[in-house]
């Protein structure tokens, strides 16, 4: 089990020059959080908007403006920081680890379980660090829940509930065509729940997933031709541990969000929920009976948190990480839940 490590702000290793491909909000957040830890410098930025741009030089003056993910490369960068549309994510990790590129990516890594195991498998082959920004394993309360669930404490962990309601949904209109984005919420917000249970627990194996997807209200059919905008699953791991899962965009759910995390075991319970509908603040506890311990509490600045971690272990020692084979585990999970995997089955 891999342990999430606070990193100081200034360290020893050498500072990275780094590629940013796409620098719209979540791209500029996460070039923001590098610099801010001074464990990198945004040497080269692209993007097809010039907004975009404009705003990322107010974060990094001497950045280089760069056409594309090829002309970033050719800086000469030590790692490239991908935040574009999720239909590119594989095919440019892709191509910059083909050129020995290290690579940190938005979610989803791929659109299915055979883009994300190509770039796994690429990064291999080119033995270069892979991160992908799963980014709520590094808040405080999961950091908290983690090692108390690892070492016992809650006893042997026969439920999981994990919610990801979101009452807005996505603004840009590829997140609403499959093809681009590779689905709906499940995608979206899902990742991150099926990521948070599947890395507490230590990677199980999942022996069986049933789910039911819906848009506006309406049951979706295998293969449909629009997103979904709720979900509701349920995992059964090889431990015996059922996991179930909801998440949405634009649910009526009377605030801005509602996203829990609860662990159940014999000896007690642990569980990160949001505060307030917020969706930065969280709060981590742990249950005993009719009781709570409080574990973590806001305010807690973790959203570049994962980024920051790749960056330092990259400054380090640059080669492949086995552990990135997790994030194939998380597509293929994704990929049962929307039913592909029978699909393919079926077809041959």
């Amino acid at each position: 089990m891999t342990a999430v490590v606070d990193h100081p702000r200034k360290t020893a290793l050498r500072k990275l020059r780094l590629g940013f491909l796409g620098v719209g909000w979540i791209g500029r957040h996460r070039m923001k959080a590098l610099i801010d830890a001074g464990v990198a410098e945004a040497a080269v930025i692209a993007d097809p908007s010039a907004d975009c741009l404009d705003e990322a030089r107010k974060l990094a003056p001497d950045a280089k403006p760069a056409g594309d993910l090829q002309g970033i490369i050719d800086e000469g960068v030590d790692g490239v920081v991908i935040a574009t549309p999720s239909a590119q994510h594989a095919e440019q990790a892709l191509q910059a680890l083909g050129q020995g590129i290290a690579v940190f990516c938005q979610k989803p890594l791929g659109r299915n379980r055979e883009e994300a195991l190509a770039v796994v498998e690429a990064a291999r082959a080119a033995d270069r660090l892979l991160g992908l920004d799963l980014s709520y394993r590094h808040t405080q309360a999961m950091r908290q829940i983690r090692p108390i669930i690892a070492e016992g404490g809650i006893g042997r962990v026969h439920a999981v509930d994990l919610v990801f309601h979101n009452a807005y949904g996505p603004d840009k209109p590829w997140f609403y065509d499959p093809v681009l984005s590779g689905g709906g919420c499940v995608i979206d917000l899902g990742v991150h729940l099926v990521d948070l249970a599947l890395w507490t627990l230590d990677s199980p194996k999942v022996i069986e997933v049933t789910s039911h997807l819906f848009a506006k209200g309406d049951p979706l059919p295998a293969n449909p031709s629009v997103v979904e905008d709720f979900a509701v699953a349920t995992l059964t791991l090889e431990t015996g541990t059922v996991v179930r899962l909801a998440c949405s965009w634009r649910l009526n759910a009377g605030k801005d969000a509602e996203i829990a995390a609860s662990f159940y075991g014999t000896e007690g319970g642990a569980a990160l929920r949001n505060v307030n509908g917020s969706f930065y603040d969280f709060v981590a506890e742990r249950y005993r009976g009719t009781s709570r311990e409080s574990l973590a509490l806001p305010p807690d600045d973790w959203g570049g948190r994962a980024a920051v971690d790749w960056a330092v272990r990259l400054a380090a020692n640059a080669r492949f990480d086995p552990q990135a084979h997790e994030f194939v585990h998380v597509a293929e999970v994704l990929d049962r839940i929307y039913g592909r995997r029978e699909m393919r089955a079926a077809a041959e």
